[in-house]
């Protein structure tokens, strides 16, 4: 599964593995992808140096990357002018503060324990925040920056630029596309509507040809969706020069979801167990459908807050349902291709099923294609 781009970064294959796990992102680079190691979670920049360093000493010098969320301004600020938590926090409304905590007693959510802080609390969204994982990052031998949402800052860019780091951003339609190309982005995702986490509207059977077209000959990657080397043949086919994928390594050996209760209902899900819902972070993201996202989207309740006011409202909340694992609540930001993980293999496994199902693809074209020339 070569591709100019893949030979370009020096992997066997065009498989860009975004995951918020170490030890994931090192399998996929180990297998021949290139794994990016998503730093939203991280809060604390020496965390993040250490878990990049853990994945250097495992990976044998291959490439790896990191995906950040920037630029993060939040509601209500102005111009240029970041918030800080601090900020955020005083901007949530009590009401809303209510709504939680009503819908965890609803549904007999214990406690955190006295002075246990939130392990979900995800500021990385924030600026400043993200930053300094910049800062960090930087200082690591990445390959490639990717950003979830939107074009990073400028000075961003060359910044990476300078460092000989490839620039990645998302986007969910051509016109975003087209903005990324004008912002000097090297790569461009294509993410369509069925993708886990933040995803637009849009199918990528048709958002990935009209993202080539638009940019070309910038690099594209198919994403949102795939989850077989036959899929990957189509994305190839439909001018991508690589595929994105996210939700297919949730339910692998090495992940640490650190629930089972999460792992055995992501194999238990079908593909229409997923709802595009804002109540994770105040956009709309891909997730299981549960109580949770169910109580949100209710019209009758207070609805959702923009990000990231509402990732800092729901942060206790969905740390507290996840450590006591109340099952009508627990949930994750996943893909519709969750119908297709229903069972625990290894990253190098999937990899393999990748390569085989990806052989079968090409051949099966190359027979037809041969029947039909003259």
């Amino acid at each position: 599964m070569e591709t100019e781009l893949s030979r370009r970064l020096g992997i066997e294959h065009a498989i860009f593995g975004f995951t918020p796990f170490p030890a994931v992102a090192a399998a996929i680079s180990r297998a021949g992808g290139l794994g990016v190691l998503g730093a939203v979670r991280y809060t604390a920049p020496d965390d993040l140096a250490r878990d990049l360093d853990w994945i250097e000493d495992r990976i044998g010098g291959k490439p790896y990357g990191v995906d950040v969320v920037m630029p993060a301004k939040g509601a209500g600020a102005p111009e240029n002018q970041a918030l800080t938590e601090a900020d955020v926090e005083a901007m949530i409304p009590e009401g809303h503060r209510q709504f939680v905590r009503d819908t965890l007693s609803k549904h007999g959510v214990p406690e955190l324990a006295e002075g246990e802080r939130s392990r979900w609390r995800i500021t990385g969204w924030m600026e400043q925040v993200a930053r300094s994982q910049l800062d960090v990052a930087f200082e690591h031998p990445i390959r490639l920056l990717a950003n979830a949402l939107g074009s990073p800052p400028a000075d961003v860019v060359e910044r990476a630029h300078r460092h000989d780091v490839l620039v990645a951003a998302l986007a969910g339609s051509a016109r975003h596309a087209q903005r990324h190309a004008e912002a000097g982005i090297d790569i461009v995702v294509a993410q369509g509507y069925e993708a886990g986490g933040h995803t637009g509207e849009i199918a990528s059977m048709v958002l990935t040809p009209e993202v080539v077209d638009a940019v070309g000959p910038l690099p594209v990657l198919a994403a949102g969706g795939i989850g077989c080397g036959e899929q990957i043949a189509a994305g190839l086919a439909l001018g991508a020069q690589g595929v994105w994928l996210g939700s297919l390594w949730l339910t692998t050996t090495e992940a640490t979801l650190g629930s089972r209760a999460l792992t055995a209902k992501l194999l238990a899900a079908s593909s229409g167990d997923t709802v595009r819902s804002r109540a994770l972070t105040g956009k709309p993201a891909r997730q299981l459908r549960t109580g949770w996202t169910d109580a949100w989207d209710d019209p009758a309740g207070p609805g959702t807050l923009p990000m990231p006011l509402q990732g800092l409202l729901v942060a206790e909340a969905v740390s507290r349902i996840q450590k006591y694992e109340i099952e009508p609540l627990l949930g994750t930001p996943v893909g519709q291709i969750v119908g297709r993980m229903n069972s625990e293999r290894s990253v190098q496994q999937i990899f393999d099923d990748l390569t085989r199902g990806f052989e079968r693809a090409v051949d099966r074209i190359n027979r037809i294609a041969g029947r039909s020339t003259p």
